[in-house]
């Protein structure tokens, strides 16, 4: 049986997994804090890469 882990923190996830869409991929975390660090470092990523398009 394959152990699915966290995308923020590589926790092993257990039943109440939350879906979070980042750049057009859906990512599985294991709670709302991890959810929000990846949104923020997708908006931070989004932001800076728009910066170096001069």
């Amino acid at each position: 049986m394959k152990k699915t882990t966290c995308a923020a923190c590589d926790r092993e996830l257990g039943p109440d997994v939350i879906s979070v869409k980042l750049g057009g991929k859906t990512v599985e975390v294991c709670c709302q804090e991890c959810a929000e660090a990846l949104k923020e470092a997708d908006a931070a990523a989004t932001i800076a890469s728009g910066d170096n398009n001069e």
